[in-house]
């Protein structure tokens, strides 16, 4: 059997599918859609990056212990039209956080809407209108 260029192109890409498919997750998978969480806390790093981005904050818990929660967000091309930059968040900076807790309680959330410590929005929540 004999494969010319385009039949090995075709064969490299089906061999990717599972491992792009792999990749991207489902909501209801990972996180509640019936439940919300809040977070308040310091920003130690925001990554603007495909398929998701990614939001590292330091929450202080009840007994005021400084904990890691990361913040899964929608992807850079639709943070942008929901008025997200690359440099929307800096290290450092004190922000609130609502958004969809992780199934597994590993501090881990899916962001819906995110607030400065003034209380000015960042871009626009998740199911405001475009």
């Amino acid at each position: 059997m004999r494969f010319n260029l385009g039949s090995k192109l075709a064969w490299a890409v089906l061999a990717s599918v599972p491992a792009v498919a792999l990749a991207h997750h489902s909501f209801a998978v990972f996180f509640d859609g019936q439940k919300s969480v809040t977070l308040t806390g310091v920003v130690t790093e925001f990554k603007f990056v495909n398929p998701h981005g990614l939001i590292v904050l330091q929450v202080k818990n009840k007994d005021g212990v400084a904990e890691e929660w990361k913040v899964e967000t929608n992807s850079p091309s639709i943070l942008r039209r929901r008025g997200w930059a690359p440099d929307s968040l800096a290290a450092g900076e004190t922000v609130t956080i609502e958004g969809w807790p992780g199934r597994n309680d590993a501090h881990y959330a899916r962001l819906r809407s995110a607030k400065r410590a003034n209380g000015e929005p960042i871009g626009k929540p998740m199911g405001s209108d475009d």
